[in-house]
């Protein structure tokens, strides 16, 4: 089973590029919540808990993972080893990065008008989150975030 992680505030960059991954990551706590009500809620929706606060408590049932380094790459690196699981390529980019739900393929006729006009003319697939409507495309944006993945090891 693919893990679901709930990263605190301190770890908003590290929460998007989980997503990015295709991981279910939300952030939370940066307007101030406690501690307390940040575990709660990785219990209670079965979360693994992200923090870089090695003072967080522990919490019986609860798995948490402390992360000491600062740089994105160890991050991702050290989330996914200590998580025990790999990214997978067939996940990348299948969720939204703004609410973190799984994207729709949609029709090229559907997207195109939302599109900015240079993207219409591209031959690309079109995506667009059910809940936020957002909508996402591959570009050179894609291939280089994909890159920068190969290059940190997190494929299986």
């Amino acid at each position: 089973m693919t893990p679901k992680f709930l990263a605190d505030g301190m770890l908003g960059r590290l929460s998007k590029w989980l997503v990015l991954l295709g991981f279910d990551c939300r952030c939370v706590g940066w307007k101030g919540e406690a501690d307390a009500a940040l575990l709660e809620i990785a219990q209670n929706e079965g979360r693994i808990f992200l923090t870089r606060d090695a003072n967080i408590p522990e919490v019986k049932g609860l798995r948490k993972i402390v992360l000491p380094m600062q740089a994105l790459e160890d991050q991702i690196r050290f989330v996914l080893r200590n998580a025990g699981v790999k990214a997978r390529r067939e996940k990348l980019f299948s969720r939204c990065t703004a609410c973190n739900v799984e994207l729709d393929q949609v029709a090229k006729e559907e997207a195109a008008p939302l599109a900015p006009p240079l993207v219409r003319e591209a031959q690309t697939v079109f995506f667009r989150c059910p809940a936020c409507k957002k909508l996402y495309w591959n570009g050179t944006h894609t291939a280089n975030t994909a890159a920068k993945f190969e290059k940190m090891g997190v494929f299986g």
